[in-house]
């Protein structure tokens, strides 16, 4: 079923009239949605509706609802990416992927071999967010993530947001991300910032920075990967390593 995110104000007992333009536009022109067929609707406050179409008219749709739970598609713990923004369509890929994923945010940061210049990412964040949103509703997320404003990697460890930070760095790591959750396993509501450079790789004031920092430097295996291909294993992982050795 399709599924579109709406604020709960629209719902008046067992109805839901949905009147904003862009889900409007989605579902009465893109789809060409018909009466009696069924869409999912979620919440601000992540609660899914299963509904059908009663009534369609030149610029509302209504539904009844069939059933409304709490979603729980969502990550149990907060994973936020910080990434050195690639070209184009592979950045275009990290937005969709990581959302897909269950990132809380993007954070796009300017690093010493970065592809694109300040005014070019900053011109292109609202895109990525677009991308991002589009990925919510495929996916079913729960919360929509965001692509929050330019950033460089010393401010988001001065700004104590995140319980815990790590660095994959394949020419400068000292373990893997196995090793480091078996001896401190990631803890359910656990804010993780994940950073991740550019395809030239970070540089050695980079390098000597996470060392500094006590920021552990990790690697993914022998295998070198493209920027955009690492983003998906090194969230893939980290998901995988949670539920390998969860705490409460």
């Amino acid at each position: 079923m399709p599924h579109f995110f709406i604020n709960s104000e629209k719902k008046s007992g067992n109805r839901i009239i949905i009147d904003d333009k862009e889900n409007y536009t989605h579902l009465a022109k893109a789809l060409r949605a018909r009466i009696g067929e069924k869409i999912l609707l979620i919440d601000e406050n992540r609660v899914q509706y299963e509904t059908i179409i009663s009534r369609i008219d030149s610029k509302t749709i209504e539904v009844e609802i069939e059933k409304s739970y709490y979603s729980e598609r969502d990550l149990e713990f907060n994973l936020y990416l910080a990434q050195s923004p690639l070209r184009s369509d592979s950045q275009n890929f990290v937005a969709e992927k990581a959302t897909e994923l269950g990132v809380r945010s993007i954070i796009p940061i300017m690093t010493d071999n970065c592809a694109l210049n300040c005014s070019v990412i900053e011109k292109k964040i609202p895109r990525w967010n677009k991308i991002m949103y589009e990925a919510s509703k495929q996916c079913e997320r729960a919360v929509i993530p965001t692509c929050e404003n330019l950033s460089d990697i010393n401010t988001l460890i001065q700004s104590n947001r995140f319980d815990r930070i790590i660095a994959f760095c394949e020419r400068r790591a000292t373990l893997t991300l196995k090793d480091l959750c078996k001896k401190n396993p990631i803890k359910r509501n656990e804010c993780i910032l994940v950073i991740i450079g550019p395809e030239g790789g970070f540089s050695k004031a980079e390098f000597d920075f996470f060392e500094k920092n006590s920021i552990p430097m990790l690697t993914l295996g022998n295998l070198i990967l493209k920027a955009e291909t690492a983003v998906t294993v090194a969230l893939g992982n980290i998901i995988y390593e949670f539920e390998n050795y969860r705490q409460n």
